[in-house]
Protein backbone atom coordinates (compact mmCIF):
# COMPACT_ATOMS: atom_id res chain seq x y z
CA UNK A 1 0.00 0.00 0.00
CA UNK A 2 2.55 2.42 1.25
CA UNK A 3 4.56 1.47 -2.09
CA UNK A 4 1.77 2.52 -4.34
CA UNK A 5 0.70 5.61 -3.20
CA UNK A 6 4.87 6.80 -3.23
CA UNK A 7 4.38 6.04 -6.83
CA UNK A 8 1.15 8.00 -7.58
CA UNK A 9 3.04 10.82 -5.71
CA UNK A 10 5.82 10.37 -8.04
CA UNK A 11 4.19 10.31 -11.03
CA UNK A 12 2.17 13.38 -10.11
CA UNK A 13 5.04 15.54 -9.44
CA UNK A 14 6.43 14.73 -13.14
CA UNK A 15 3.09 15.58 -14.28
CA UNK A 16 2.60 18.79 -12.53
CA UNK A 17 6.92 19.38 -13.77
CA UNK A 18 6.04 18.32 -17.26
CA UNK A 19 2.96 20.56 -17.51
CA UNK A 20 4.54 24.01 -15.74
CA UNK A 21 7.05 23.17 -18.52
CA UNK A 22 4.58 23.32 -21.31
CA UNK A 23 5.36 19.66 -22.01
CA UNK A 24 1.41 18.95 -22.42
CA UNK A 25 0.37 21.47 -24.37
CA UNK A 26 -0.31 19.15 -27.01
CA UNK A 27 -3.54 17.48 -24.75
CA UNK A 28 -4.49 21.24 -24.49
CA UNK A 29 -2.34 21.68 -21.05
CA UNK A 30 -0.97 24.80 -21.08
CA UNK A 31 0.25 26.87 -17.98
CA UNK A 32 -0.97 30.12 -17.59
CA UNK A 33 1.65 32.64 -19.76
CA UNK A 34 3.18 36.60 -18.15
CA UNK A 35 3.19 35.86 -14.30
CA UNK A 36 -0.17 38.42 -14.23
CA UNK A 37 0.84 40.62 -17.53
CA UNK A 38 -1.89 43.39 -15.95
CA UNK A 39 0.64 44.07 -13.58
CA UNK A 40 2.91 45.35 -16.15
CA UNK A 41 0.24 47.18 -17.83
CA UNK A 42 -0.31 49.54 -14.97
CA UNK A 43 3.23 50.55 -14.48
CA UNK A 44 4.09 54.41 -15.11
CA UNK A 45 7.16 55.55 -16.28
CA UNK A 46 9.23 51.66 -15.89
CA UNK A 47 12.02 53.58 -17.64
CA UNK A 48 12.95 55.57 -14.32
CA UNK A 49 13.08 53.40 -12.44
CA UNK A 50 16.91 52.77 -11.44
CA UNK A 51 18.79 50.25 -8.72
CA UNK A 52 20.22 51.90 -6.55
CA UNK A 53 23.44 49.56 -6.55
CA UNK A 54 22.97 49.52 -10.62
CA UNK A 55 25.21 52.01 -12.85
CA UNK A 56 24.79 55.89 -12.20
CA UNK A 57 22.51 57.34 -14.77
CA UNK A 58 24.00 59.91 -17.22
CA UNK A 59 24.12 63.54 -16.47
CA UNK A 60 21.96 65.65 -18.83
CA UNK A 61 24.16 67.46 -21.45
CA UNK A 62 23.88 70.72 -20.00
CA UNK A 63 25.59 69.75 -16.37
CA UNK A 64 27.75 66.91 -18.27
CA UNK A 65 29.34 69.53 -20.13
CA UNK A 66 29.94 72.29 -17.07
CA UNK A 67 31.35 68.83 -15.57
CA UNK A 68 33.62 68.23 -18.48
CA UNK A 69 34.59 71.57 -18.48
CA UNK A 70 35.79 72.12 -15.21
CA UNK A 71 37.57 69.30 -15.48
CA UNK A 72 39.86 70.04 -18.43
CA UNK A 73 40.23 74.16 -16.95
CA UNK A 74 44.03 74.82 -16.01
CA UNK A 75 44.90 74.96 -12.31
CA UNK A 76 44.64 78.64 -10.75
CA UNK A 77 48.68 79.95 -10.83
CA UNK A 78 50.00 81.25 -7.96
CA UNK A 79 50.04 85.17 -8.03
CA UNK A 80 53.47 86.67 -8.06
CA UNK A 81 54.52 88.77 -5.12
CA UNK A 82 55.16 92.72 -5.68
CA UNK A 83 59.05 93.38 -6.15
CA UNK A 84 60.51 94.86 -3.08
CA UNK A 85 61.04 98.82 -3.15
CA UNK A 86 63.17 101.85 -1.08
CA UNK A 87 63.07 104.90 -0.89
CA UNK A 88 66.63 106.58 -2.67
CA UNK A 89 67.81 110.45 -3.06
CA UNK A 90 70.50 112.53 -4.59
CA UNK A 91 71.24 115.80 -3.99
CA UNK A 92 73.69 118.46 -5.51
CA UNK A 93 72.31 119.22 -8.95
CA UNK A 94 72.67 122.17 -10.42
CA UNK A 95 69.62 124.16 -12.44
CA UNK A 96 71.33 122.86 -15.82
CA UNK A 97 72.22 119.30 -14.63
CA UNK A 98 68.22 119.05 -12.97
CA UNK A 99 66.89 120.11 -16.58
CA UNK A 100 68.77 117.22 -18.49
CA UNK A 101 67.84 114.94 -15.50
CA UNK A 102 64.23 115.96 -15.69
CA UNK A 103 64.11 115.47 -19.36
CA UNK A 104 65.33 111.58 -18.76
CA UNK A 105 63.03 110.44 -16.12
CA UNK A 106 60.21 111.50 -18.61
CA UNK A 107 61.52 109.18 -21.00
CA UNK A 108 61.50 106.25 -18.78
CA UNK A 109 57.63 106.86 -18.22
CA UNK A 110 57.84 106.13 -14.54
CA UNK A 111 54.85 108.20 -13.61
CA UNK A 112 54.53 111.51 -11.87
CA UNK A 113 54.56 109.64 -8.68
CA UNK A 114 57.86 107.73 -8.72
CA UNK A 115 60.34 110.74 -8.58
CA UNK A 116 60.49 114.06 -7.14
CA UNK A 117 63.19 116.90 -8.48
CA UNK A 118 62.82 119.62 -6.10
CA UNK A 119 64.45 122.76 -5.78
CA UNK A 120 67.00 124.02 -2.33
CA UNK A 121 68.02 127.19 -1.72
CA UNK A 122 71.32 127.81 0.20
CA UNK A 123 71.56 131.62 1.81
CA UNK A 124 74.55 133.00 1.36
CA UNK A 125 76.93 133.34 4.14
CA UNK A 126 78.60 136.75 5.38
CA UNK A 127 81.48 136.92 8.04
CA UNK A 128 83.93 139.12 9.65
CA UNK A 129 87.24 138.73 8.44
CA UNK A 130 90.78 139.40 8.78
CA UNK A 131 93.37 138.87 6.27
CA UNK A 132 94.23 137.64 3.54
CA UNK A 133 97.93 136.89 5.31
CA UNK A 134 100.82 136.87 3.30
CA UNK A 135 102.17 133.62 5.37
CA UNK A 136 100.92 131.26 8.05
CA UNK A 137 103.02 132.66 10.48
CA UNK A 138 101.97 136.68 10.10
CA UNK A 139 98.37 134.37 10.54
CA UNK A 140 99.66 132.89 13.93
CA UNK A 141 100.91 136.22 15.16
CA UNK A 142 97.17 137.51 14.67
CA UNK A 143 95.68 134.54 16.45
CA UNK A 144 97.63 135.88 19.07
CA UNK A 145 96.53 139.30 19.34
CA UNK A 146 93.23 137.79 19.42
CA UNK A 147 93.36 135.83 22.36
CA UNK A 148 94.72 138.56 24.10
CA UNK A 149 91.87 140.76 23.51
CA UNK A 150 89.61 137.72 24.35
CA UNK A 151 88.28 137.65 20.72
CA UNK A 152 86.99 134.06 19.60
CA UNK A 153 87.96 133.11 15.45
CA UNK A 154 88.51 130.22 13.06
CA UNK A 155 90.68 129.59 10.27
CA UNK A 156 89.15 130.57 6.44
CA UNK A 157 89.63 127.83 4.41
CA UNK A 158 87.43 129.70 1.73
CA UNK A 159 89.79 129.66 -1.84
CA UNK A 160 90.73 133.40 -2.13
CA UNK A 161 90.18 134.42 1.65
CA UNK A 162 92.76 132.01 3.27
CA UNK A 163 94.98 132.03 5.38
CA UNK A 164 92.55 134.49 6.87
CA UNK A 165 90.21 134.31 10.13
CA UNK A 166 86.73 134.63 10.56
CA UNK A 167 85.73 136.58 13.94
CA UNK A 168 81.73 135.06 13.40
CA UNK A 169 79.33 133.83 11.01
CA UNK A 170 76.27 135.38 9.30
CA UNK A 171 73.37 134.45 7.19
CA UNK A 172 73.16 138.26 6.19
CA UNK A 173 75.70 140.96 5.41
CA UNK A 174 73.75 143.19 8.14
CA UNK A 175 74.17 141.14 11.16
CA UNK A 176 77.86 141.04 9.79
CA UNK A 177 78.13 144.69 10.01
CA UNK A 178 76.70 144.66 13.16
CA UNK A 179 78.94 142.07 14.89
CA UNK A 180 81.65 144.05 13.42
CA UNK A 181 81.22 147.10 15.39
CA UNK A 182 81.29 144.97 18.57
CA UNK A 183 84.51 143.46 17.69
CA UNK A 184 85.96 146.62 17.21
CA UNK A 185 84.75 148.16 20.30
CA UNK A 186 86.89 144.75 21.64
CA UNK A 187 90.58 146.50 20.12
CA UNK A 188 89.62 144.88 17.22
CA UNK A 189 91.30 147.04 13.76
CA UNK A 190 91.55 145.55 10.73
CA UNK A 191 88.58 143.72 10.86
CA UNK A 192 85.74 143.88 7.49
CA UNK A 193 83.01 142.10 6.26
CA UNK A 194 83.24 139.39 3.11
CA UNK A 195 80.97 137.10 1.20
CA UNK A 196 82.01 134.43 2.21
CA UNK A 197 79.54 132.35 0.29
CA UNK A 198 76.72 133.61 -2.02
CA UNK A 199 73.57 132.44 -2.44
CA UNK A 200 73.39 129.27 -4.01
CA UNK A 201 70.75 127.38 -5.96
CA UNK A 202 70.67 123.48 -6.07
CA UNK A 203 68.30 120.26 -7.02
CA UNK A 204 67.53 117.50 -4.81
CA UNK A 205 66.19 113.62 -6.47
CA UNK A 206 64.21 112.14 -3.85
CA UNK A 207 62.94 108.23 -5.56
CA UNK A 208 60.06 107.21 -2.67
CA UNK A 209 59.47 103.50 -3.97
CA UNK A 210 61.61 102.34 -6.06
CA UNK A 211 62.48 98.75 -7.11
CA UNK A 212 65.75 97.05 -7.41
CA UNK A 213 65.56 97.12 -11.32
CA UNK A 214 64.59 100.79 -11.81
CA UNK A 215 67.66 101.67 -9.43
CA UNK A 216 70.03 100.18 -11.98
CA UNK A 217 67.93 101.76 -14.73
CA UNK A 218 68.63 105.41 -13.19
CA UNK A 219 72.20 104.32 -12.39
CA UNK A 220 72.64 103.73 -16.11
CA UNK A 221 72.03 107.20 -17.09
CA UNK A 222 75.66 108.70 -16.02
CA UNK A 223 75.19 111.96 -17.87
CA UNK A 224 71.58 112.40 -16.66
CA UNK A 225 72.98 111.78 -13.48
CA UNK A 226 76.39 114.21 -13.22
CA UNK A 227 78.22 111.49 -11.33
CA UNK A 228 75.43 112.00 -8.30
CA UNK A 229 75.47 108.55 -6.35
CA UNK A 230 71.94 107.64 -5.09
CA UNK A 231 71.86 107.12 -1.44
CA UNK A 232 69.09 105.43 0.75
CA UNK A 233 66.65 108.20 2.28
CA UNK A 234 67.39 109.03 5.83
Amino acid sequence: MLRALVALLLVANLAYFAWTQGHLGRLGMEPPQGGEPQRLAQQIKPEAIRLLNGPKAEAPAPVAAMVQAAEQAPAPTPSTAPAPTACYEATGFTPAQAELLRAELRLLNWGAEAWQLTEQRSAGRWIVYMGRYESAEQATRKKAELRALGVEYRDVNTPGLTPGLALGTYSSEEAARTALRQVEGSGVRTARVVQERPESVSHQLRLPAITEAQREQLTGLREAMSGKALQRCP
